[in-house]
């Protein structure tokens, strides 16, 4: 089992949602259930598994879901039908103070529009979360310092809120969420406030962090492009449906649909598409023996192509691709590589 389940979730919006939550099971559609009951479908019989330590982004277009999926993770909506267990406890049966402990001790949360208290310090804002829990004060202080430090916010520890550019402010929402040591990050449209260079700088932050700390993070974007930076996994939602789930380079090779398929059409595949997509495996009826590859540059199989190609035209021959282990899991030729780049 995944360290999250969310098993045949639905969502009707209004103040009898039976008859409506009859006719979406039986498959009709949104617009038709709306029209036929006056009762929004938030969520149709969306199910997903997340495994622990990943970054998993929810993506798609204003009604999508998205937003709504992410609020049932901690109870702040609760489903018309469905299941909902982290490592194996299901949240919709936990009594009020139990869904409190679970909330304090497992989830942070990181807001789009900061959710700082202004007339709080910075120190204070990033420690909120252990005053909460009772945690003595100069413990909390402590563990706050460090973390302003670590998100790059070392001496603003006095500064107030107003006194912070919105990227400086998301830091400290980021370094507040971390404080807790929570097991899942929650990060609904985190980045979306931010200019664009300080979204993405934010984004290789976040990368960072997540190489160190590896927490399990769910992560909820309208961008493409921030969903295939930041995402182990891709679930796209449409009109509260699942429509598909996969790796980024999954998602841009095989759209499940004309819809995904109008998602990824500008995608810049060199900065998607990594070596374990492209190799041939090692093995294959068209793989070149062991002996042929002596000498070969050895790249890591999660090598994205826009490193590779300037290794691949170098080399006339080809690439070996080895694991985590150092390896042989396959090659790489340079036709291989330009035929990605053309398609």
């Amino acid at each position: 089992m995944s360290y999250i389940e969310i098993k045949n979730i639905y969502k009707i919006f209004g103040p009898h949602p039976k008859k409506a939550l009859k006719m979406a099971q039986n498959g009709e559609n949104k617009d038709n259930i709306l029209a036929k009951t006056g009762h929004t479908v938030g969520l149709q019989n969306v199910s997903l598994s997340i495994e622990q330590g990943e970054t998993f982004v929810v993506m798609g277009l204003s009604g999508s879901g998205k937003s709504t999926l992410i609020r049932h993770l901690n109870r702040l909506i609760d489903p018309t039908a469905g299941e909902i267990l982290f490592g194996g406890e299901n949240i919709l049966q936990m009594t009020t103070a139990r869904l409190n402990a679970f909330r304090r001790a497992k989830l942070g949360m990181v807001f789009q529009r900061f959710g700082l208290l202004p007339h709080r310090s910075v120190i204070d804002n990033v420690a909120y979360g252990l005053e909460i829990q009772r945690t003595d004060k100069a413990e909390r202080l402590k563990s706050a310092r460090t973390w302003i430090e670590r998100v790059g916010l070392a001496g603003y520890e006095d500064s107030f809120p107003d006194q912070l550019s919105g990227g400086m402010q998301q830091r400290v929402g980021l370094a507040r969420a971390l404080t807790t040591d929570p097991e899942v990050l929650l990060m609904d449209e985190a980045f979306s406030a931010l200019d664009p260079l300080i979204r993405s700088d934010m984004q290789d932050e976040l990368m960072k962090l997540q190489s160190e700390l590896h927490k399990t993070i769910i992560f909820i974007t309208h961008d493409l492009d921030e969903a295939l930076k930041l995402g182990d996994r891709i679930a796209i939602l449409k009109d509260g449906a699942l429509i598909q789930v996969g790796r980024p380079e999954e998602i841009v090779m095989n759209p499940a649909d004309d819809y995904v398929r109008a998602f990824t059409r500008d995608v810049n595949r060199s900065k998607v598409l990594r070596a374990k997509t492209l190799m041939r495996p090692t093995g294959a009826s068209d793989d070149v023996t062991t002996a042929n590859t002596t000498g070969w540059p050895e790249i890591d199989s999660n090598m994205r192509l826009e490193d590779i190609l300037p290794i691949a035209i170098a080399c006339p021959y080809g690439i070996s691709v080895i694991d985590h282990d150092h390896q042989k899991i396959g090659t790489l030729s340079k036709d291989q590589v330009i035929a990605a780049l053309a398609a």
